[in-house]
């Protein structure tokens, strides 16, 4: 019974600590932005949130990222990375969109709206799992 109880806020806590690990990978991109050379990074954060979880298809390897914007730029165009361990096993290099003459593939516009977007849904999570606490702690007090 009490695993049915922390089974959602499991999953919350994962993707709460997922999205702070995207939230510092894109100010990591936003703070090079000016770097020559620099290769923007990110992760596909419903692929990561799946191995996470252990949702479908998340045994053996982690799942590829797409590989083009193709799905309207929701994954932002990422090329996986081969032999990538530990942390860093989701994340992958940013397609450049417009090339530039030092070689740096940060999209400042790109990058500050994804930004704003994972901030906003960051403390959505925050939201939730505050809510999800305060009806659980009602039900124990039998309110």
């Amino acid at each position: 019974m009490l695993d049915n109880l922390t089974n959602s806020l499991d999953f919350h806590a994962k993707a709460l600590v997922l999205r702070a690990d995207r939230q510092r990978v894109i100010a990591g991109n936003i703070a090079n932005a000016d770097t020559p050379g620099f290769a923007a990074r990110d992760f596909d954060f419903a692929d990561a949130l799946r191995n996470a979880s252990g949702g479908p298809g998340a045994q053996g390897a982690p799942l590829p990222m797409a590989h083009s914007a193709a799905d309207g730029g929701r994954t932002g165009g990422h090329i996986p990375l081969a032999g990538a361990a530990g942390s860093e096993a989701g994340l992958g290099y940013t397609v450049q969109t417009q090339p530039s003459v030092d070689g740096n593939s940060v999209d400042l516009d790109r990058e500050r709206a994804a930004f704003a977007d994972n901030a906003v849904r960051y403390e959505a999570t925050l939201r939730f799992i505050n809510g999800q606490g305060k009806t659980m702690l009602s039900a124990i007090q039998g309110q």
